[in-house]
């Protein structure tokens, strides 16, 4: 009985003494803010009706409370605000010693706004980044809102009704400032342990978006923030061990300098030309006469006007863009073709640009390694495993080429008659009609490949000079058919597989992302290694020529067991990479063998397509849509980048990597891309193409 009445007794003197604290501590904390004071406090003796007005008996209550040190609390939340928002310290670390006095004037009233809670200046503060949720897993995009600065001084276009009670600030939206202000980024190079580090680019780049007075040069901005990170109230250092390092920022406005490179006067030359020509062009189709001529060789139909000279109207004719029209979307057969090369080109250039989305994706994430991850999973290690298709380029290369001049026996016979001067010429003149006809206004050495990645201009052009190389080298073998052409052909084969575990062994080569762009230049882009599927191709070719009337009479059974074996390997091969922690002699050989499988398998497509033992994927590929797609594969690959670039960095914001969103990128930028292509093709590559 006693330990009961003491326990009772011990709860009504709790009950007691909260009863007695507790209103007491809610007047002295019901007239202000944690973080920041509140507009009627009366350290700023600030009386503004538009707010939501104080009770009265707790304004009263609070201004008899001579307990509560308003100058404390002011200094708290300077203190406070100093170390969590990086704009509010950069005002903090200026003075008139260190940035001009109308940025030091400007700064200062921004500093007063923000204590006195003046909508402007909590739009200037909140407009401005402050790190967000997700480090470790590489955020590193602090950039605020562009559109929320720019709201500082252009009130939102927004009409809402006074019909309905708000709870907001009735000047949030219109009120301005009272000077310019603008939005800059600035980049800084962190040293932190606690973020993942990939290794893939430089992904150790924080971008700050800051909303500051136009007043402050970039170069002030830039002192105030080495200022600002060195003297230690940077708030993320104490958490997460930055030790941050001011590299460079930018006011995100086009340089005037721009305008005067000779690159970018070259391109609106050429931009405007071509637009020019096709206007021309089109002028003269509605104004031509009766009289035309035809030409099958050559841009017709080729208008004759007498006010023009015949060559000069058979130019202005390539940009008929009706004529290039018909062209593009014209899915004749053609005899001397082989149809399933269309399909397989054409699946590959969509695949590589579903690759190009997801790889130029990585530089906006702000999420990087749960995109590599995704990347490592099997529900996307198609599109993850796509680089390799580039060898099926390399394959249909290599097999026309030799195909196309061995077919052809008139050349041969000349080859053979001809000297070394006159093989010269017609080597020279094979050279200009296969490349400069659609690459001209590439890089006319070919050579880029052979410099380090990050110095390629137009990187993913790499493969373009690969092929140039290549071609080269099988030319030169071709004119000295048939004495050294086949031994070379062999040599170079197993010199190439030498070569890749060389200086695969030497460099470390694994599977794993990291490893796989740190030695892009001695793997992925050397022509020395990726001539193997070129080679394979062009055996594919030789087989062909000598057996086309053994493989045209292969059994039903045996040719579908081909056809069985060559999809089968190409799935296997697409799934390769699925595990990638192999040592690198294994990951070596799976290369080298998964390239000569698949370019065997390419080889084998084409060639029963050629002898017309089809199968029911081939004749899925020699579908007549995949006709008119292989006519747009050169500009799909080289805008696609392009493209993606683009309109990644149009965005205001980074993408979080998530399934859903990368599946609508992806069908997006199928469409986008596809109507660019067709664009650039009428108005850019057929044109010149068919003067060439």
């Amino acid at each position: 009985m006693h330990f009961a009445r003491w326990r009772y007794f011990k709860y009504l003197m709790v009950f007691l003494l909260i009863s007695y604290f507790v209103p007491q501590a809610k007047a002295n904390h019901k007239n202000f803010n944690y973080y920041l004071a509140t507009n009627d406090s009366p350290s700023y003796g600030i009386n503004r009706p538009e707010y939501t007005p104080v009770i009265a008996e707790t304004k009263e209550t609070a201004e008899k409370d001579e307990s509560i040190n308003y100058n404390l609390l002011e200094f708290v939340n300077e203190f406070h605000l100093e170390r969590s928002s990086i704009v509010f310290g950069l005002i903090k670390v200026a003075n008139a010693s260190n940035v001009s006095s109308r940025c030091h004037f400007h700064l200062k009233n921004i500093e007063r706004g923000v204590l006195r809670k003046d909508s402007w200046a909590i739009k200037v503060l909140d407009a401005s980044g402050t790190k967000p949720p997700g480090f470790v897993f590489g955020q590193n995009f602090w950039l605020g809102s562009r559109e929320g600065c720019g709201a500082v001084r252009r009130p939102l276009g927004i009409t809402l009704s006074a019909n309905f009670p708000r709870i907001m600030h009735n000047t949030l939206i219109s009120e301005t400032a009272p000077f310019e202000v603008d939005y800059r980024v600035i980049y800084l190079k962190h040293n932190s342990p606690w973020q993942v580090e990939l290794k893939v680019m430089s992904e150790q780049i924080v971008h700050i978006g800051l909303c500051l007075p136009s007043s402050c040069a970039n170069s002030e901005i830039q002192k105030l923030m080495s200022t600002y990170v060195q003297q230690g109230p940077f708030v993320e250092n104490d958490i997460y061990d930055i030790k941050p390092e001011v590299v460079y920022m930018k006011d995100l406005k086009i340089n005037k300098s721009l305008y005067q490179r000779a690159s970018f006067k070259i391109f609106s030359a050429c931009l405007i030309f071509t637009l020019t020509m096709t206007v021309m062009a089109s002028f003269i189709r509605k104004k031509r006469l009766p009289k035309q001529t035809s030409d099958e060789a050559t841009c017709e139909p080729v208008i004759v006007l007498s006010s023009l000279p015949l060559s000069i109207q058979h130019f202005v004719s390539c940009f008929d863009i009706q004529e290039n029209w018909s062209k593009l979307f014209t899915t004749k057969p053609d005899n001397n073709s082989i149809a399933v090369i269309d399909g397989l080109r054409s699946i590959c250039a969509i695949w590589l640009m579903l690759f190009h989305v997801m790889w130029f994706m990585y530089f906006t994430v702000n999420n990087k390694p749960v995109l590599v991850a995704y990347a490592e999973t099997g529900t996307f290690q198609y599109l993850s495993a796509a680089p390799i298709l580039v060898d099926v380029f390399f394959t249909i290369s290599g097999f026309l080429q030799v195909h196309n001049f061995l077919s052809n026996s008139r050349k041969l016979e000349a080859i053979r008659a001809n000297n070394f001067w006159q093989n010269a010429k017609q080597f020279a003149k094979m050279l200009t009609r296969r490349y400069l006809s659609n690459y001209w206004w590439r890089n006319l050495l070919f050579i880029q490949n052979l410099f380090e990645y990050n110095d390629i201009c137009i990187n993913w052009s790499w493969s373009l000079a690969c092929e140039m190389q290549f071609f080269l080298l099988a030319s030169v073998l071709l004119f000295t058919y048939p004495n050294l052409a086949k031994v070379s052909t062999v040599t170079a084969l197993v010199g190439n597989v030498i070569w890749t575990y060389g200086i695969g062994l030497n460099v470390n080569f694994e599977l794993s992302f990291d490893t796989f762009l740190a030695t892009a230049n001695y793997i992925y882009l050397s022509p020395f290694v990726r001539s193997l599927p070129y080679i394979m191709g062009a055996m594919g070719a030789w087989y062909l020529i000598e057996n086309r009337e053994r493989l045209i009479t292969l059994s039903e059974a045996h040719t579908s067991l081909r056809w069985n074996l060559a999809i089968l390997v190409i799935c296997m091969c697409l799934f390769s990479t699925a595990k990638r922690d192999l040592s690198s002699l294994g990951a070596l050989t799976l290369v080298v063998i998964g390239r000569l499988c698949l370019s065997t398998a390419i080889c084998w497509t084409v060639i029963g397509s050629a002898t017309g033992r089809t199968c029911w994927w081939s004749q899925l590929l020699e579908a007549k849509l995949f006709q008119h797609l292989n006519k747009l594969t050169y500009a799909i690959y080289l805008l696609n980048p392009l493209v993606i670039v683009l309109l990644f960095s149009l965005t205001s914001a980074s993408i979080h990597a998530d399934l859903i969103v990368m599946s609508i990128f992806c069908a997006g930028f199928v469409v986008i891309i596809y109507l660019t292509s067709v664009i650039f093709s009428l108005t850019f590559e057929m044109p010149f193409y068919n003067f060439i």
